[in-house]
């Protein structure tokens, strides 16, 4: 009989271990280190806002929050890997406004549909903004250049970081509203727009601060509007788009947290509400607005709202400007 019940153990532990780990406990998750999968290159604007995140998180959270990146195919491959993940908490998805509305829109096959991620937290709010070379002085306001735009349609090029990229369509967008034909440029990155920009080789960008409030700052730019409605904070004197005279424009990006579908309710609540108390210190805060980014933190219920909202906002954009990928 002892032999028995020895050979029933051992049987046991063996299923156990074929099984894999069991999922998390919601009461006591977290008990070891998160990934917080970011599907961009290490330095960029996109990893940048995500480690500053990533710290304050992990001390509310008293887990380690690992960021690895997974850059590629306008971040679907991280996403998508995210997407395939257990849902136990334990595996995360920096999102932005192109991983979960773009990039459907804009790609045939993603590797990832909206429905496979459970919302947590909006991070923030980016605002971009529309620059020129600070030695071309024909534009000293978005009037100059548009008026200029509309007497020779076609001439002004405005770059972005690659089809179909938010640099783009902020550029279709301003065409659409302003009524002018501004040519876009495309190029392998926002790096190389930059070089060109302030090469004097393209006529402008309209880029998130973040990527451009250095050379702004060194008066090598010249910034002629930001695209939020709001001015933004760490650049004030920077008037809207919308105040210098397109009414009505509006192109933010954004960033956010999202989990695996499937993950339980109530680790989706504690991730929640870690982000809620994260983006709430001062420090924080203050770190994530000198970058130009406007800590914007929601509930689940609203992120999955928003998120929807976007979906189709971008998705009309980018039908109109006819931009696609693959």
């Amino acid at each position: 009989m002892k032999s028995r019940n020895l050979m029933s153990c051992a049987a046991a532990a063996l299923c156990a271990a074929l099984a894999g780990p069991a999922q998390a406990e919601p009461a006591s998750w977290p008990t070891h280190a998160i990934t917080l999968v970011v599907p961009f290159a290490p330095g960029g604007g996109g990893d940048t806002l995500a480690r500053l995140v990533a710290e304050p998180l992990a001390r509310e959270l008293g887990q380690s929050v690992i960021v690895e990146n997974r850059p590629g195919a306008g971040g679907n491959i991280g996403t998508a890997m995210v997407a395939r993940a257990a849902p136990d908490g334990y595996t995360l998805a920096y999102g932005t406004n192109g991983t979960q509305a773009i990039n459907h829109w804009l790609y045939k096959t993603p590797g990832y549909k909206p429905g496979d991620f459970e919302p947590i937290s909006r991070f923030t709010t980016i605002a971009a903004v529309l620059v020129v070379n600070a030695a071309d002085e024909r534009f000293k306001t978005l009037d100059q250049l548009l008026g200029y735009a509309r007497k020779h349609p076609g001439e002004l090029t405005c770059g972005s970081a690659g089809n179909g990229t938010s640099s783009h369509l902020a550029c279709e967008l301003l065409n659409q509203m302003a009524g002018v034909k501004i040519m876009h440029v495309p190029y392998k990155g926002g790096g190389a727009a930059m070089t060109d920009l302030l090469g004097g080789r393209i006529s402008l960008l309209i880029d998130v601060m973040p990527n451009v409030a250095g050379q702004i700052d060194a008066g090598k730019l010249r910034a002629l509007g930001v695209t939020t409605p709001r001015r933004v904070a760490s650049q004030p004197a920077i008037p809207t788009i919308g105040e210098a005279g397109v009414k009505g424009y509006e192109f933010f990006a954004w960033d956010g947290l999202y989990a695996p579908k499937g993950t339980p309710p109530a680790i989706l609540d504690k991730l929640n509400a870690a982000v809620q108390r994260a983006l709430q210190r001062p420090e924080v805060r203050q770190a994530l607005e000198s970058r130009g980014a406007e800590p914007a933190p929601t509930s689940r219920q609203n992120l999955a709202e928003f998120g929807a909202e976007e979906y189709g906002r971008l998705g009309k954009v980018v039908k109109t400007a006819g931009a696609s990928i693959d």
